[in-house]
Order: structure tokens, then C-alpha cells, then sequence
């Protein structure tokens, strides 16, 4: 029997798990986010969840991969039952589909990363560069690109994913600091970083900062994914399962927080001056259409108007267009493009590997060999990525549908450790003789009470919020509606259920 691989030390560890954290998320969708619900008290609700959910989930999959050394499917077996494997295998159904569109995403920042460094991108109007690129088939190549550099480290062992996560890692956050400490200097970033972090405590009245405050720690901390499971079925024996359950998150919040002042500092410094140049010359508009439709529909080219318009961009919009047009104004404008979008390719492939990563780990706990997993990964994450290739409407449509799965997912996670027994779980695997940090009986009541109801008020808020998006919002094949979410999970879990006793017989639990 092939001996158990750990990381080879705890540095190697933490910046592995880090770099399935650190996504594109962290970078692009942190700050938009932050600045659509007023800076300063989105921070203050998204702090709150950082220990509410983040946390108390990521101490579950910690403590879950030190117990079990196995990925989600035999870990709900062991922990709930036989009959409960379904719950694991919707866990690694969620993540492989956001996997499979992810990878794409992940060929758009290496896509432009060559096209900054080459000049490719104009700084005119940089939007007709997105376009022509995300209609072609340049998008095929650079997914394939991705997928396969995930699969390659994948398929070297959990020592060569450490050994990559010591380089990109700390460049990642060696590219973000410059950047930031690029923006911060820049005049007028004041006004950015007094935006981000001013609060309007009276705001925090609004029921949606929570909700949006908690629904991007589910995003950019990976908790709940069961990403962290699977690397941390690797820990060395011996480590302190708190102590690195609450570092993780918190550094890759903070990782989040100094992307968002990067963004914002920039935007803020530069708005006012891109606005002046566009007043005075108005046919310089035409490479704006989104601000034309602003200014057709009534209202006034402002600086405040400009600030809106971009960060109610989605997320692609904001990165590959109006980044581009903002660092193009700015000293040495095309080099900190060319490392914004590096660290965007570092970030986007780190996580790509876990999520490579997690499922070879649940084929190999269905009894195919390691080396088989990872091309059945590699292979079918190629196939079922080229729709995404193919249609933004359908990549959309799989980020709406599984992005809310995941609070699905963590909700779950939630419901083993509590069948298991919440202050049993904490007493034998987080608080057990190697760790420094003990966890009080706070957290049995965050998960057994807490995250369970979020994860219910998430779902709830979302798909009623869907309800008004679209007035056919039963159909299943719309882009972003309660009908299609809800079809596509019947489909999954239609799909986990009736499979559910072959999985155990293959697991070895029969």
C-alpha cells in the first residue's frame, strides 16, 4: 500500500493552501463588490462573516482532512454514514462545475497577460481587444492552456503542487504589494482609500451589505469547497489544526483587502482626469459605450458617474476593459498592466490546481489510480469547459447556478459535523494535544446554529432576489434565474442520489 504523502513543512503547507484560496475573486470581484455597497461598511459586515463563516468552516475541513485523509465523498461516508455519500459527491459536483469555467477564466488572464506585455492591448480601447479576443477562438486555446498546466502539477504528486506554490505564491503577493504601493502614491488616491475604508454606520441597517458581505466570504476564502479537505488530508502529522484554520483565511482576506485598495486608489486618482479629457473632447466617447448610454439616458459625464459605471461593470468588464484604460493613464501605465495581469494568471491557476487537485482526489477514493484521475480530470474538464468557451451567457449561467451551490455545500459541511457531534468534533480534532490554539464552545454554536441558518438565508435571499430578474424566472434554460438553478441541482443531485449506493461499493463501504 502506497505510503500517505504530507507537505514537506508547514510553509509549504500554508502557501499551498493559500494559492487555492487566492483567486481571481480576491482581485477582481473583492473590489467591485466593496465599492458597490459603500466601501467602508461592506468591510465592516465582511470582517463579521470572516468569523461567523469562513473560519468555522475552514476548522471543519481541517479538521476533517487530519481525521479522515480522504477527499469529500469518503469524508461524509465516514463522518454521516454510507447512505449519506450523495452529500460528498454534490460537494465535488459543485466544485468540478465551477472548475470547469474557472479554467477558461483562467485563459483570459494569460491571454492578457501576453497581450500586456506584448503592447498588444490599446490603450485607446482596450474593450474592442476583450471582444475580438472572447469571440474567437483564442478562448479555446488559452482554456486548453490552463486546464493542461493545472492537470501537469497535478499529476506530480502533492510535493510538486508545494514546490509551485513556493514560487507563485509569494510573487503573487510580491506583484500585488507593488501594485498597491504603485496606487497609494498616485494623487488623489486618498479619496480611494477614504471611500474603502470610511463608514456610514447607519447603513449597516441594510439587510443586503450582510448578505453581500457574507456571500463574498464564501467566495474568497474557499471555505466550504472542500478544497481545503483535500490539502489538508496532506497536513504533516503532528501540525496545529487551529492555528493554521485561522491564518488561512484571514491572510487570504487580507490578500483581498490590499487588492482593493490597489483598484480603488487607482480608480479614484485617475477618474477626474480621464473625465477632463473626455469633456474636452467628446468624440473620444465612442470608446466608452456604456458611458454614452449613461449620458444618452440623462445623465451628466462626473467623475462620480465615471466611478459608478465602472464598478457596475461585471466582472470581466471591470478587468479586461476598464483596467486596461486606467493603468494606460498612469507613468509606466503598460508595466503595472502587464503585473496586474500577471498576478490575476498566478492567482487564477493556483486555485485551478486545487480544484484539479480535488477531483483526482475523489476519483482515487472511488478506486481509479492517481495517474488515471488526473487525465479523467484533465480530459473532461477540457470537454465541459469549451461551452463556457463557446457562450459568456453560458458561463454566467454555470457562475450564477454554483456560486450559489456553494452555500449548499457549505450547509452541508455544517450538517456532518453535526450528526457526527459538534463538541465532539471540536474536542478530538481541533483541540487535540498538537494544537496551541484551542477553539471555545463558541464555535459548536456557529456551526451547529449559525452557519446552517446563513447558508438557509443566503439561499432564500438569492433566488428571491432572482424572482425579479426576469419574469419567465421558472424557466430552467435562462442565463441567471430561480428556474435554472433549481433545475440544474435537481438534475445533480438527482444524478449523486440514485448513484449513491454504487459510490459506496466503490469507496469499500458497502
Amino acid at each position: 500500500m502506497t505510503q500517505q504523502p504530507y507537505f514537506s513543512s508547514r510553509l509549504g503547507m500554508m502557501l499551498a493552501m493559500l494559492g487555492m484560496a487566492v483567486g481571481t475573486g480576491n482581485i477582481w470581484r473583492f473590489p467591485r463588490i466593496a465599492a458597490q455597497n459603500g466601501g467602508g461598511e461592506f468591510l465592516v459586515t465582511w470582517v463579521v462573516f470572516l468569523f461567523l463563516w469562513s473560519i468555522p468552516l475552514v476548522l471543519v475541513e481541517f479538521g476533517i482532512g487530519r481525521k479522515l485523509r480522504c477527499g469529500p465523498i469518503k469524508a461524509f461516508m465516514g463522518l454521516m454514514g454510507p447512505r449519506w455519500a450523495w452529500m460528498g459527491a454534490f460537494v465535488v459536483f459543485i466544485t468540478m462545475a465551477i472548475m470547469f469555467y474557472y479554467s477558461v477564466v483562467a485563459g483570459w488572464t494569460f491571454r492578457f497577460t501576453a497581450a500586456a506585455i506584448t503592447g498588444q492591448v490599446p490603450e485607446a480601447n482596450p474593450g474592442e481587444f476583450w471582444t475580438t479576443y472572447s469571440t474567437s477562438w483564442w478562448p479555446a486555446l488559452t482554456h486548453g492552456m490552463a486546464i493542461g498546466l493545472a492537470t501537469f502539477v497535478v499529476a506530480r504528486g502533492v510535493n510538486f503542487i508545494e514546490r509551485v506554490a513556493k514560487i507563485l505564491m509569494p510573487t503573487l503577493l510580491v506583484l500585488v504589494v507593488l501594485l498597491t504601493v504603485r496606487a497609494v502614491t498616485l494623487p488623489g488616491a486618498g479619496d480611494g482609500l477614504a471611500y474603502l475604508f470610511g463608514v456610514d454606520w447607519g447603513q449597516l441597517a441594510n439587510a443586503r451589505l450582510w448578505i453581500e458581505g457574507l456571500t463574498q466570504n464564501a467566495w474568497d476564502t474557499g471555505a466550504g469547497w472542500g478544497l481545503v479537505l483535500c490539502y489538508a488530508a496532506y497536513l504533516p502529522p503532528r501540525e496545529d489544526t487551529v492555528q493554521n484554520a485561522f491564518i488561512l483565511p484571514t491572510v487570504n482576506n487580507m490578500i483581498s483587502l490590499t487588492a482593493g485598495v490597489m483598484v480603488m486608489c487607482t480608480v479614484f486618482s485617475v477618474v477626474p482626469g480621464l473625465v477632463a479629457n473626455l469633456q474636452s473632447n467628446p468624440e473620444a466617447l465612442a470608446a466608452y459605450p456604456s458611458l454614452v448610454q449613461a449620458i444618452e439616458s440623462g445623465a451628466e459625464l462626473t467623475p462620480e458617474l465615471m466611478r459608478t459605471t465602472i464598478f457596475s461593470q461585471s466582472n470581466e468588464g471591470l478587468t479586461f476593459v476598464w483596467m486596461p484604460q486606467l493603468f494606460a493613464t498612469i507613468p509606466f501605465g503598460r508595466l503595472f498592466m502587464a503585473l496586474f495581469f500577471l498576478a490575476l494568471a498566478f492567482a487564477a491557476i493556483t486555485s485551478l490546481i486545487a480544484m484539479v487537485e480535488l477531483g483526482t482526489r475523489a476519483l482515487v477514493d472511488l478506486g481509479v489510480t492517481r495517474g488515471r484521475a488526473v487525465q479523467v480530470v484533465g480530459s473532461v474538464g477540457f470537454l465541459l469547459g469549451l461551452p463556457s468557451v463557446a457562450s459568456l451567457a453560458f458561463l454566467r449561467n454555470q457562475d450564477w447556478v454554483w456560486g450559489v451551490g456553494l452555500m449548499v455545500s457549505g450547509l452541508f459541511f455544517a450538517i456532518a459535523i453535526i450528526t457526527y457531534g459538534v463538541k465532539r468534533f471540536r474536542q478530538e480534532q481541533l483541540n487535540h494535544a498538537d494544537s496551541k490554539w484551542h477553539v471555545g464552545r463558541w464555535w459548536d454554536f456557529v456551526i451547529g446554529v449559525l452557519v446552517p441558518v446563513q447558508a438557509v438565508v443566503l439561499l432564500v435571499w438569492w433566488l428571491y432576489q432572482a424572482r425579479g430578474w426576469d419574469p419567465d424566472w421558472l424557466a430552467p434554460f435562462q442565463e441567471a434565474n430561480v428556474g435554472t438553478v433549481l433545475f440544474q441541482w435537481a438534475v445533480a443531485l438527482a444524478l449523486v442520489l440514485v448513484l449513491n449506493r454504487w459510490i459506496v461499493k466503490r469507496v469499500g463501504g458497502a
